[in-house]
C-alpha cells in the first residue's frame, strides 16, 4: 500500500490562468473516478475537472449508493466526501483500503481540515480541502494515475453549473423542513458549510457559524 500523504495545499501559480490554450492531452484518459459526493457543487467542479482532464467519472450521493457501485464495477480510483448523509466517509475509505480490489487512489476530500488526520489513518491516500476550483491541484492529487508526463496542467478556477448550487439549496431546505435530528442537524450544517465555501457565500457562511453556536 502506498505511503499517506501529506495535506495538499493550494499550489503556487506556475503560468497563466485560464486563458493558457488547452494543449489537447488527456493524462487521465481511459481512467475511471468514483466520486461519493453529496453535493451535487462540488460534483460539478470534480466533473469540469474530469472532463479536462479525460477521465470518467461517476457519483454516488451516499454510503450506500457507493457500495452498489462498488458491487458492480473496480474504479481506478475513489474520491470521497467525509460528511455523508448515512455516514463518515472514513467508513468507506477504511473498507477501499482493506479490499483485495482497493483502487489505485483514494482521496479523500472535506470542508473541514480536522478532517485529514482521521480520513489518513482510516487509509486514504491523500487529502484536499474544499472548495475544490484548481485544476492543478486536482491534477497534483491524481498524478500517479497520469498516463502522460509533463503535460500542462494549467492553473485557474472552474466555475461548476450554478443549478447544481440550487440543487444543493433546495435539498437543505428540505432537510431543514422535515425537522432534522441531532444527528441529521450536523450531517445539514456541514453540507451547508461545505455550500458556503464552494459558492463563496459569506452570509451562509456566518449562518452556518451561527447554527454551530
Amino acid at each position: 500500500m502506498p505511503a499517506a500523504q501529506p495535506i495538499f495545499s493550494p499550489p503556487a501559480p506556475q503560468s497563466a490562468p485560464l486563458s493558457v490554450p488547452f494543449s489537447g492531452a488527456l493524462p487521465l484518459q481511459g481512467v475511471t473516478i468514483l466520486t461519493v459526493e453529496d453535493s451535487r457543487l462540488a460534483s460539478d467542479a470534480l466533473r469540469l475537472m474530469c472532463q479536462r482532464a479525460g477521465a470518467r467519472l461517476r457519483r454516488a450521493e451516499s454510503l450506500e449508493v457507493a457500495r452498489r457501485h462498488l458491487g458492480l464495477y473496480q474504479p481506478d480510483a475513489a474520491i470521497v466526501d467525509l460528511g455523508l448523509p448515512d455516514g463518515p466517509g472514513e467508513a468507506l475509505i477504511a473498507g477501499l483500503a482493506r479490499s483485495p480490489q482497493r483502487p489505485a487512489l483514494i482521496l479523500a476530500i472535506s470542508g473541514d481540515p480536522a478532517g485529514a488526520g482521521a480520513a489518513l489513518a482510516a487509509g486514504a491516500d491523500a487529502f484536499m480541502e474544499k472548495p475544490l476550483e484548481s485544476y492543478a491541484a486536482f491534477r497534483r492529487a491524481l498524478a500517479r494515475l497520469e498516463r502522460f508526463a509533463g503535460t500542462a496542467a494549467g492553473e485557474g478556477a472552474l466555475a461548476p453549473d450554478p443549478l447544481a448550487l440550487i440543487d444543493d439549496l433546495r435539498r437543505a431546505a428540505q432537510i431543514v423542513e422535515a425537522g432534522p435530528d441531532a444527528q441529521a442537524r450536523r450531517y445539514i450544517r456541514g453540507f451547508l458549510g461545505g455550500i458556503a465555501s464552494h459558492s463563496h457565500d459569506a452570509v451562509l457562511a456566518e449562518a452556518v457559524r451561527a447554527a454551530e453556536g
